[in-house]
């Protein structure tokens, strides 16, 4: 199953961009053996001054059409880092092709997103910065594949 990260914004180079390429990399490694990856990033943003709604609607194109999709919003529900390896795992056993995880911009994602996800995730009921969201993410990623793995960087 490949995997897409949609986000609001561009990640310029810096502390953000080296983890989430480090993950990343991480992840495409030890995902590949279980049927996960690759992970493809799309940036999006909204040029015309349409704020969330426009950013909504770029962030649907840009998930490839039949995508899981879930929607990273401190409204959704939170899980364990096992949870979510298995979420994965169960949607790429189901057959799912594609799984595009939504990131929205400074003010979160429209409501549209979050309606049509196939699940909301929240890292918390603390609002973080959604460039600490991706690399957040992309451990998360890394976190799953090593659990589906069995490999020995998760300890809990």
């Amino acid at each position: 199953m490949r995997l897409h990260i949609c986000a609001v914004g561009r990640l310029r180079t810096g502390p953000e961009r080296a983890l989430v390429d480090d993950y990343l990399s991480r992840f495409d490694r030890t995902g590949r053996a279980l049927g996960l990856g690759p992970v493809t990033v799309h940036e999006v943003e909204d040029k015309k001054g349409g704020g969330i709604t426009a950013e909504g609607a770029l962030l649907c194109k840009s998930a490839p059409r039949g995508a899981r999709i879930i929607a990273l919003d401190e409204r959704g529900k939170t899980m364990t880092s096992v949870d979510f390896a298995h979420l994965l795992a169960r949607w790429r056993d189901d057959g799912a092709q594609d799984a595009a995880l939504m990131i929205g911009g400074a003010d979160g994602l429209d409501t549209s997103v979050r309606d049509s996800s196939d699940r909301q995730l929240s890292f918390g009921p603390m609002v973080w910065p959604h460039m600490l969201v991706r690399v957040m993410l992309a451990e998360q990623l890394y976190r799953a594949a090593s659990i589906l793995a069995g490999g020995p960087y998760h300890r809990a």
